[in-house]
């Protein structure tokens, strides 16, 4: 697990898009809302900390994910957490989990369904 930082290029947007299209996708999607973060009672795919998840044709999967804060307690954890969520699906390859500040995350990512479950809506 490494750290990364996105910059922003010229017409590009901040965050990669997801492989969305990949057979492989729901499932990572759904292995991803089994991960929460220990402070919110919200799965880390509603809380928006998901930025891209990304399929390989090899099925090696790529997550860029963030977390709410950059001084948050399982800052070490949580990508492994994730990662060992995705690994036993069925057909994936590899795991490879890294973590970005850039953009920030803020409560504007958060999903609907999020929104709703912590009082927000």
């Amino acid at each position: 697990m490494s750290t990364e930082t996105t910059e922003p290029l010229e017409g590009k947007p901040l965050i990669r898009p997801s492989s969305t299209d990949h057979p492989l996708y729901d499932s990572v999607v759904e292995a991803c809302r089994t991960v929460y973060d220990p402070e919110i009672p919200v799965n880390i795919y509603d809380l928006g900390l998901v930025y891209t998840v990304e399929i390989s044709d090899e099925n090696d999967v790529s997550v860029i994910m963030t977390l709410t804060a950059p001084g948050c307690p399982v800052a070490g954890e949580m990508p492994g957490w994730v990662a060992e969520a995705i690994e036993p699906l069925p057909g994936v390859r590899k795991v490879d989990v890294d973590l970005t500040w850039d953009p920030p995350w803020g409560m504007d990512m958060m999903s609907d369904e999020a929104r709703l479950e912590l009082g927000f809506m």
